[in-house]
């Protein structure tokens, strides 16, 4: 919301990226967490901010609309609502919308770094789990940082989408603070960015040999870190009752 044009930007690439796959329909590309509220967008951009490469989204539960986990499988297993709404007493969220375009492609930018990115600014934002409805592709990366496949979910945590021959795998990180189940690299990478969160860093993408310098900017102002920590989060089972999008 503080940002519109950055948001804006950010879809523009991943629609890109999701037309050159087929993909026409998806949960991220609905234009309306634009204007919600607990909705931060972590932007992969040029020295000059002329061009994104890619990105993420952390959306937390509380805002004007459903978690995308919730919109993209809960009809098709109802359980998803619940367990959003036990994770929502002590504050959740979704790392969503992950993407890169081909000039950055196997570097890492729309998932690897992304994913520590968005897990790094929970903290700030005041979420204590973290949701992410996972490409093949990007299980490894989230379970690098602690998430644990939600098996008793869908097909053994498992869901057809965003279309019917793609698959997606349903993961939560319990505890974002201590990151207890994360690769030990990982969390002292994650601790490090939220006791710095402006500084620039030589990174190694997954299996490359060679350094990516990235200019990390991630402290959020107008963060409230109680903002999104409800006792009573009732959860929207009933599509029929929310508006759809």
């Amino acid at each position: 919301m503080d940002d519109v044009r950055s948001s804006e930007k950010f879809v523009e690439g991943h629609q890109k990226v999701l037309a050159a796959h087929g993909v026409k329909k998806v949960t991220s590309l609905n234009l309306e967490w634009i204007s919600n509220p607990a909705v931060f967008v972590i932007n992969v951009e040029s020295a000059d901010g002329k061009k994104v490469y890619g990105g993420a989204r952390v959306q937390a539960a509380g805002g004007t609309s459903r978690l995308p986990i919730e919109e993209a499988t809960g009809y098709m297993d109802n359980k998803v609502y619940d367990e959003v709404e036990k994770q929502s007493i002590h504050g959740t969220g979704e790392l969503c919308g992950l993407w890169n375009s081909v000039e950055v492609a196997g570097l890492g930018i729309g998932s690897f770094f992304a994913t520590r990115a968005g897990v790094t600014l929970c903290s700030q934002i005041g979420i204590d789990s973290l949701f992410a409805l996972c490409a093949p592709y990007t299980v490894r990366w989230a379970e690098r940082v602690g998430c644990k496949v939600l098996s008793h979910l869908g097909n053994d945590g498992t869901f057809y989408y965003p279309k019917l021959d793609l698959l997606a795998t349903a993961t939560l990180l319990h505890d974002t603070t201590t990151m207890v189940n994360a690769r030990p690299v990982e969390r002292q990478k994650v601790f490090n960015l939220r006791n710095n969160p402006k500084q620039i860093l030589a990174e190694n993408p997954p299996g490359k040999r060679f350094e990516v310098e990235i200019d990390y900017d991630l402290f959020l102002p107008t963060a409230n870190p109680k903002e999104f920590k409800s006792p009573i989060m009732p959860a929207i089972k009933n599509a029929e009752n929310f508006p759809s999008i």
